[in-house]
Order: C-alpha cells, then structure tokens, then sequence
C-alpha cells in the first residue's frame, strides 16, 4: 500500500468492509509499528485496486460510502425561510446569510445555525443569538449523560459521551479501550483525558491503556470546531 504495508486482497477487502460497518467513511491502516499504529489513510482507489473488489462489491463499498458521507455532512442544513441547501462556510459562527431569502426580499437574510429562526445579534457569545431559548442540543447531551468506568483500565466515573477534541463529532464509549478514533476526522485520541492518543501515551509511561498522566477530563461545556 501507499503508506508502505503489505496486506493481502482479501484481508484489505475484509477490513475495509468492517470499517465502513462500524461507520468509518475513510480507510486506514491498522498496521502496528513499534507500538503505534499507522493509521494513513487509503484513499479509495487504492483499495478499490489492491482489494481485487469484483463489481459487486464496488458497488457495495460506494454506496455505503455515499450514505455515510451523507450522514456525516454538519456543514449544510435548509434555510428556514425558503427551503434552499445553505452550506455554512465559517464553522466557528452560528450567524448564516441566505443569498435565495436575500434576493427575494431584496434584504440581507440570516438565520441562526443552531435554533433555525431569523438571526438576532446575541452579543459577543458564540454559543447562541439572541433568540430565547437557542441552545446548543448537543451541550445537554454532555452534560446528562452517564458516567461509566472505562473498560480495561483503572478509569472511573469518566462521561459516557465525548465530543471529538478536534471536530466535535459526537461519540459515545461502547465496551472497548479508552483509545478511540473519531468516524468524523479519523483523529485518535483518549476518551479519559481528551488528549490525542499519540500526546496521551507519550506522557504515560508503562501500560498505556490501563491509566492517564492526567485527570478525567471534567464533561464539556463546548463544541470543538
């Protein structure tokens, strides 16, 4: 492969198949050097020729890749004024210009990302506008879930759900170790103290997976972006 690893077809068919079962829309390497993994990504192509993928399963891989690709798109939602695919450029500001609404009423026309009601300025908050009640659903999600203990470590009471530290990517802690990789932007990181992987065991000498150098990261009151 690109990255320099040699697999087989059909053992890069079977993992490529069970990545995009778990969700992943993106194909990596799970190669493992000198206790880390490689993880560069594989660009479909690749696959698609190395895999030896008969058509059938080329048509199988694009379009669960397309239906996960679909699912993962937070950059577009519809205008609530007239219904138009609007794609927000800046991820860091909730205000929203609609150039349809705009033309039609012959008026600047925005919206509000998060509640979907005509934009009122919300002062100097980033979180919200001005209108009452405009929330972030995901802020509550972390702030109710449950806590559980971290399998395969001496981690406690550790938030159940996590928004990716890079993208925010909302994710919840199934049974496996505290290393997890984000579905949305492929980064790995520790689902206790919300450092990457790489920083997390760099700074942890002796069994990587079992405790952190720091503390259990306390729930998130952001969103990363």
């Amino acid at each position: 492969m690109s990255c320099g690893h040699a697999v087989d077809p059909n053992s890069l068919t079977r993992w490529c198949r069970s990545l995009l079962d778990q969700g992943h829309g993106k194909f990596h390497c799970p190669a493992d050097v000198a206790g880390q993994k490689c993880l560069k990504e594989w660009p479909y192509m690749e696959v698609r020729k190395n895999a030896l993928l008969t058509d059938d399963e080329r048509a199988m891989f694009e379009e669960k890749m397309a239906l996960i690709a679909g699912q993962r798109d937070r950059g577009f939602k519809k205008c609530p004024g007239c219904n138009t695919v609007v794609q927000r450029k800046n991820l860091g500001k909730l205000w929203v210009h609609c150039v349809i609404c705009s033309a039609k009423k012959n008026k600047p026309c925005e919206f509000c990302w998060q509640c979907l009601r005509p934009w009122i300025d919300g002062g100097s908050s980033s979180l919200r506008c001005g209108n009452e009640g405009c929330a972030d659903p995901r802020l509550k999600i972390l702030a109710e879930c449950s806590v559980k203990d971290l399998p395969k470590s001496e981690i406690k009471n550790c938030p159940s759900i996590r928004a990716c530290p890079t993208c925010g990517f909302m994710i919840a802690h199934k049974d496996l170790c505290k290393y997890v990789i984000c579905l949305q932007c492929s980064v790995e990181f520790c689902f206790a103290c919300l450092e990457s992987a790489k920083v997390c065991q760099a700074n942890k000498g002796g069994a990587h997976f079992k405790t952190c150098f720091k503390s259990v990261a306390p729930r998130q009151t952001r969103i990363p972006v």
